[in-house]
């Protein structure tokens, strides 16, 4: 078409294209080739579509900073983040449901196993509901109470060690790193020496522990504690005035008090906002109400205040511990005291109550053996009872709760009157506080979705379980 014809035919659509609607954009060629018309089209609809369309960013499942196999599906706009939503359940172990096949005693071996990084809490807390169902709760001598209270403090502080260290080598750290799992091993050694094992120890068992304390064990928890105290003092002295961390931290993955009570947030995130909420001081269990410690709280819940609360706590926690101490040689002094005792006196439940631990690290007791096997028949079909069919929990259901290191966490147990559990299921405390990272990363950039997510120290094995 020549250039004559072509201004001919613009003119003569003129009174169409006073028609269209109003906003819409009308061209008019004067002139020049129909391909700089269209290319200007093309060019106004692909700065439209970059405008208005998403775009979709996957953070894991598989992702090195997502603190296990934990998928973020984020919304991004640039480097800012406009929505983040949880995927969960890549790590199911179907731990719940197993342990509807399986004894009460049995069960601790499955409930060590979900917060890995943290298991005496769990077992503690499921001991305490089937005690509940039992009806034995008082009765569970106070050895047995006291080293609970000690494992569970050591517990907490290794647990920590590894938030605190986690989150300082997201931000390329690494030292923060060694030297927060050299803190941990020394805890961790402690509970070898109790249990035999460095973690899933089943050591807690309903109605008490499964073997005695080992000799010297007050004596080795005394001489590890002026290194953890050390090593926390390092991490202090490397992260608190960092300014480089600071400047990561302070203000990053924020969440009101008011937000946090709303998404059901608890532990130390729920603690930095301003609220002490607290288990073993306002609903008391294992005698916390008997021990002097603290509630460590702060006025915004951010990374940075999150990160101070927990070292506040560790060093709380090192006041419980040795008080925990002093109570358990005071309890071993008293001889052939029941409260010298570590599982309840009824036979009917007191499985594996004659264990000791030999040389090396496994093993049982021999005068124990003996018994069973050579002076009395009805202790040997008791024995073989309780090890292959279990106790009978009396019909009913409980819920248990206690202050675990990430927060609150809650134990429904539910018994048909049988040997096995008929339903168990937790409230597992980095579950409910997951859903609490949309809130808080929001708005945000991308690289402050990491500190954030390490902040709320998810165990992603204690989440889909």
């Amino acid at each position: 078409m020549s250039t004559a014809s072509t201004n001919a035919a613009f003119a003569a659509a003129g009174p169409a294209t006073d028609a269209l609607a109003d906003g819409a954009e009308q061209f008019t060629a004067h002139g020049g080739d129909w391909d700089e018309v269209v290319a200007r089209i093309a060019a106004r609809d692909e700065a439209d579509r970059l405008e208005h369309d998403r775009i979709v960013v996957n953070m894991g499942p598989v992702h090195p900073s997502t603190h296990g196999v934990l998928r973020l599906v984020l919304e991004i706009d640039g480097e800012r983040v406009t929505e983040v939503r949880v995927g969960t359940g890549y790590l199911h172990t179907g731990i719940e449901k197993n342990m509807e096949y399986r004894t009460w005693v049995q069960g601790e071996t499955f409930v060590t196993r979900m917060d890995y990084v943290a298991p005496f809490f769990q077992e503690v807390g499921y001991a305490l509901a089937v005690e509940k169902l039992l009806g034995i709760t008082e009765e569970v001598p106070e050895k047995a109470t006291v080293a609970r209270v000690l494992l569970m403090e050591l517990n907490r502080i290794a647990s920590h060690a590894v938030a605190i260290g986690t989150g300082g080598n997201e931000m390329g750290g690494t030292t923060l790193m060694t030297i927060s799992f050299r803190l941990r091993e020394h805890i961790l050694r402690a509970f070898e020496m109790v249990s035999g094992l460095r973690m899933n120890h089943a050591y807690i068992r309903p109605g008490g522990l499964a073997q005695d304390i080992p000799e010297g064990f007050t004596d080795f928890v005394r001489s590890i504690m002026p290194e953890i105290k050390k090593d926390l003092g390092e991490l202090e002295a490397l992260l608190v005035e960092n300014p480089l961390l600071k400047s990561r931290f302070i203000g990053v993955g924020e969440i009101s008090l008011a937000g946090a009570m709303a998404m059901g947030l608890t532990g130390p995130c729920l603690r930095a906002a301003g609220y002490p909420l607290d288990l073993r001081k306002t609903r008391p269990y294992c005698d916390y109400e008997t021990y002097s410690f603290d509630v460590p709280v702060y006025t915004s819940s951010d990374c940075y205040t999150r990160l101070l609360l927990r070292f506040d706590e560790c060093f709380q926690s090192l006041k419980i511990v040795s008080q925990a101490v002093e109570r358990l040689e005071e309890v071993s002094a008293r001889g052939s005291d029941p409260s010298n005792t570590t599982m309840v006196a009824d036979p009917t439940i007191a499985w594996p109550a004659r264990m000791a631990i030999a040389t090396d690290g496994q093993g049982q007791s021999l005068e124990h053996v003996r018994q069973i096997m050579g002076t009395s028949m009805e202790s040997l079909i008791s024995h073989f009872k309780l090890v292959t069919q279990g106790f009978h929990v009396p019909a009913g259901q409980v819920y248990q709760t206690i202050e675990h290191a990430k927060g609150v966490m809650g134990v429904h147990a539910v018994s048909d009157g049988g040997t096995r559990p008929y339903r168990v299921h937790f409230r597992d405390p980095s579950y409910s506080n997951l859903q609490s990272l949309a809130m808080m990363g929001e708005g945000g950039m991308i690289a402050d979705l990491v500190p954030t997510l390490a902040s709320i120290d998810p165990v992603l094995g204690g989440v889909d379980r």
